[in-house]
């Protein structure tokens, strides 16, 4: 779930960026042999080893995840989402997302955004500053500005609501 918002009231999400490349697959996100957990702290653990073995020990909540193209393809477990969000991932932003997974993140209330030039060029170890709403990503470390594809408002909801379950406890309470 975003961190907090601005003086003019957008979802605001700060955070040291972790770097990967393409083709980053449910597998790499979480090994299938840590299935067997459903905890996300569990998961965390474990989380990224595929493609950096330091990963778990390094990710600090907030942090970010910069990626290339298909992030997330695979399987279509939930489990890649619980691990990233138990290991503290706020955001992650890629060239583009697989589609079962772009989907499970949004319901699990973790943002993602598709900004290929970011990708490109932000590096591990910046910090970013990210306004939700608009797409803006604002890379602190160079002072440069990326527009991403902004969320669409019905998915801006699930994450201002948690997650699907949120979102739709929300709509339940409400008909009350």
């Amino acid at each position: 779930m975003p961190q907090g918002s601005g003086e003019d009231g957008q979802m605001r999400i700060r955070g040291r960026i972790h770097k990967f490349g393409d083709d980053i697959d449910t597998d790499v996100i979480i090994p299938a042999r840590y299935l067997v957990s459903t905890d996300p702290k569990v998961l965390a653990e474990h989380c990224m080893e595929g493609a950096d073995p330091e990963f778990p020990k390094r990710v600090q909540q907030g942090d970010i995840i910069v990626a290339g193209k298909n992030f997330g393809s695979g399987s279509s477990r939930e489990h890649a989402v619980l691990a990233l969000k138990g290991a503290g991932i706020s955001l992650v932003i890629a060239k583009s997302f697989a589609r079962i997974f772009y989907r499970n993140a949004f319901n699990s209330g973790l943002p993602l955004l598709e900004c290929a030039e970011a990708e490109k060029e932000i590096q591990a170890g910046d910090e970013l500053e990210v306004e939700l709403e608009k797409g803006m990503i604002v890379d602190l470390t160079t002072n440069k500005h990326y527009q991403a594809s902004p969320v669409p408002e019905f998915m801006l909801r699930l994450l201002y609501d948690g997650g699907m379950v949120g979102h739709l406890e929300k709509i339940i309470g409400a008909k009350k």
